[in-house]
């Protein structure tokens, strides 16, 4: 009987900031290909475009800034105090 290894599972899960930041990234993507059929302009470039711009755009800000908030959730929990 073989053991999963924990640190192998930990790999393959998500962290918090991936999650968002893949979420939003996907949902950028759909409203914007969304978009682009009701408007009768889905072409491949836009496509790509949509892809590239939108989802990497929101993909990125959302990762950074829940990035951001788990880093001051954690110096908060940890009671550190800068004036010190």
């Amino acid at each position: 009987m073989e053991r999963a290894d924990p640190q192998a599972k930990r790999r393959m899960r998500l962290s918090g900031p991936v999650l968002i930041g893949a979420v939003f990234a996907f949902l950028a993507v759909v409203l914007t290909l969304l978009g682009l059929w009701r408007a009768h302009n889905l072409s491949l470039r836009n496509i790509v475009l949509a892809l590239l711009l939108c989802g990497g755009t929101w993909g990125l800000v959302s990762w950074a800034i829940a990035t951001v908030v788990v880093q001051v959730e954690e110096d908060v929990a940890s009671g550190k105090d800068i004036d010190d």
